[in-house]
């Protein structure tokens, strides 16, 4: 008996998750005397969040440089993890780094917040800045450059 219950248990939630697709729900509950179900699909929404930065002024906006190009590059310094990157230490304050700046080996290139932790991103080698890859409050992705050093 116990085998057939089963059956009509995995056809129900079948018929629930089918359900979920018609109607585009994300959750169904169901209960039943001593019988509950609840289907549920994990949605991913993406929505652009603000977190009160002001705006980089327009002469600190980054040199025009193709990312993919800038990837190659050897002095290329990307993002360890996923989040947003900020040039300075907070809204209004002066960049850490321009292009043209001298920097010395960790000295702060810029930030990138991720899950409401300031990550400083140190210059891996003493250089020159020639590029700066991202906006302030611009959202970066793992593995995506951000600053050139050369």
């Amino acid at each position: 008996m116990s085998e057939k219950k089963n059956q009509l248990d995995q056809d129900l939630i079948r018929q629930l998750a089918a359900l979920l697709d018609e109607t585009n729900l994300t959750e169904i509950e169901l209960e039943r005397d001593d019988f509950r179900v609840r289907v549920a699909r994990q949605v991913t929404v993406e929505a652009p969040v603000s977190i009160g930065r002001a705006a980089a002024p327009a002469a600190a906006a980054p040199a025009p440089v193709a990312a993919a190009e800038a990837a190659n590059h050897p002095g290329a310094v990307t993002s360890p993890m996923v989040g947003t990157a900020y040039r300075s230490p907070e809204p209004g304050a002066r960049a850490f780094v321009e292009v043209g700046d001298t920097v010395a080996a960790g000295d702060t290139l810029l930030i990138v917040e991720a899950m409401k932790t300031m990550n400083q991103i140190p210059a891996p080698r003493a250089g020159r800045v020639t590029a700066i890859l991202v906006e302030d409050g611009q959202p970066v992705e793992y593995g995506e450059p951000l600053v050139v050093v050369e």
